[in-house]
C-alpha cells in the first residue's frame, strides 16, 4: 500500500481567550494517530521533567489541543500527541487544556471515526508507513502509539529550521515523512537519526520538495 495521506480540512486556530479552554485528564484523550517520533517524544519528556508545575501550566494553555467531542462526551484529539505522550511520561496523571473544534450528536465512535476520516483528521499508517489501515486499529490512548523514525526526521528537520511549522495542517509533519520515505536515505533510526541527516536535509531543501507546506528552499 502506498503511503498517500488524503485532502484534509485545516484545523480551526485556538480561542483567543483562554476562558474558552477545557481543562481535563491526558489519559481521557482519544488518538487520531498510529504512531509518533520517539525522538520528539524523548524531547519533550526531558523538557517537562525540567519545567516547575507553574511554567509547565502556562506553556500547556498557551498550546491548547483541538478538540472533536461526541454526543457521549468522549473526547478525540486531533494535535498535541507527542507533546501530550512526553508530559504523560513524566506525569501520568497530568491535565492539558483544549478546545472543541467539532462537535457530534452521534455517541458511537465509528460514526465519530468516519467523520473524522472525511475532513482528513485521522492519520492510518502505522510507524512502517503501512496502510491505511482501518480507523478500529487506532490505539485507545497515548501509550499505543508506534515509533516512526521518519516523523522523528522530520521533527529534527523542523527544529534544525530546514522545514517551517504548519500547525493548521493536520498532520503535516508526516505528510513530509511520507515524502521522505519516497526518497533514498541511509539506514536511521529515532534514536540515532545522524546517518540520514544531510540527505535528508538536501532533499527537503531541493525544489522537488516545494509543493509541501512548510517548504523552505
Amino acid at each position: 500500500m502506498t503511503l498517500e495521506l488524503p485532502p484534509y480540512q485545516p484545523l480551526p486556530a485556538p480561542p483567543s481567550s483562554s476562558r474558552e479552554l477545557l481543562e481535563l485528564p491526558i489519559a481521557s484523550l482519544h488518538p487520531t494517530q498510529m504512531c509518533v517520533g520517539l525522538a520528539e517524544v524523548l524531547n519533550r519528556h526531558k523538557d517537562f521533567s525540567a519545567e516547575n508545575p507553574e511554567d509547565r501550566s502556562r506553556y500547556l494553555k498557551g498550546r491548547p489541543v483541538p478538540l472533536v467531542r461526541s454526543g457521549a462526551g468522549e473526547l478525540w484529539m486531533v494535535d498535541r500527541h507527542h507533546r501530550l505522550r512526553g508530559l504523560l511520561e513524566v506525569q501520568p496523571g497530568a491535565s492539558a487544556w483544549g478546545y472543541v473544534v467539532l462537535e457530534l450528536a452521534t455517541d458511537d465512535p465509528a460514526v465519530v471515526l468516519a467523520n473524522l476520516r472525511e475532513r482528513g483528521w485521522l492519520y492510518l499508517y502505522n510507524g512502517r508507513g503501512q496502510g491505511p489501515l482501518e480507523p478500529q486499529a487506532l490505539p485507545a490512548n497515548l501509550s499505543g502509539l508506534e515509533d516512526d523514525p521518519f516523523r522523528s526526521l522530520v521533527w529534527k528537520l523542523k527544529q534544525e529550521g530546514v522545514i517551517a511549522s504548519a500547525p493548521l495542517i493536520p498532520f503535516h509533519e508526516f505528510r513530509w515523512g511520507a515524502w521522505l520515505r519516497r526518497r533514498e536515505l541511509p539506514p536511521f533510526s529515532s534514536l540515532e537519526l545522524e546517518a540520514a541527516l544531510p540527505t535528508a536535509r538536501a532533499h527537503a531543501r531541493s525544489s522537488d520538495a516545494s509543493h509541501l507546506a512548510g517548504w523552505k528552499g
